[in-house]
């Protein structure tokens, strides 16, 4: 099995939630949620979290973590993952785990289905995930992303909008993207440098970037969904999620 390291970015500044990460649920910082997910991936040989922050790093540092200070001025998560695995110094073959600090409840298994492509004979420049909609109403709304993929599950389009439009109104085939991803250390360098993109500047869809640069993005699909959360309101679908054995 391939083994992986773990980097979770995690920045108090949130615009729509400040203090995201330090936000409680049932009885935990969410951050210490995360990562101690994070900790139980069969796939994961070390989980670190990337941060701009004193206070969520002594809160990391407090339960047990490890938690890398990196710079304030970072545009996106990926570029923070980029700083906090040039201070670890590692291998350019390396498979580095990108997992958001906004999702509290992930089912572990969730990143052995996102490295697995890494042990075929070509394996893709970076993996992420796909979930079949269950509930009709999440297609519509932009704070669930969504994609479509080729025969081959490589990604054609990632959307805010509901893709594909299907005309029988049935919507059996959307499926919302998981905001996971790995991809090698020397590929994860490469990305922070290419120009942003304009669907990824329309969107604001850092994903995009590489699709417009022309590399590809394996699409893995997975059985369990990941909650995240994006405003205050969605702490309490959190905790019942916990709470039911989510």
């Amino acid at each position: 099995m391939i083994q992986a390291v773990a980097i979770i970015p995690s920045r108090y500044g949130s615009t729509r939630f400040p203090g995201k990460p330090l936000a409680p649920i049932a009885g935990k910082p969410m951050i210490r949620h995360v990562y101690e997910r994070a900790c139980n991936c069969r796939c994961l040989r070390k989980v670190y979290i990337a941060t701009d922050d004193s206070t969520i790093a002594a809160v990391v540092h407090g339960f047990g973590g490890e938690a890398l200070m990196t710079r304030s001025s970072h545009r996106s998560g990926t570029d923070r993952i980029c700083e906090a695995a040039e201070i670890l110094g590692l291998d350019p073959d390396t498979i580095v785990v990108n997992i958001q600090g906004d999702q509290p409840a992930f089912p572990p298994s969730v990143i052995d289905d996102l490295v697995s492509p890494f042990e075929e004979i070509e394996p893709p420049a970076m993996t992420t995930l796909k979930f079949r909609f269950r509930d009709p109403e999440d297609i519509h709304n932009p704070n669930h992303v969504k994609v479509v993929t080729g025969f081959r599950g490589d990604a054609l389009y990632f959307s805010r909008s509901a893709i594909p439009y299907e005309r029988d109104g049935a919507m059996a085939g959307c499926y919302k993207h998981l905001g996971f991803y790995a991809y090698s250390t020397r590929f994860l360098k490469e990305f922070t440098r290419l120009p942003e993109g304009r669907l990824e500047a329309t969107e604001k869809l850092e994903q995009l970037r590489a699709l417009e640069h022309g590399f590809k993005i394996r699409v893995v699909e997975t059985a369990f969904e990941s909650l995240e959360v994006d405003v205050p309101e969605d702490i309490a679908r959190i905790e019942a999620s916990l709470a039911a054995g989510g």
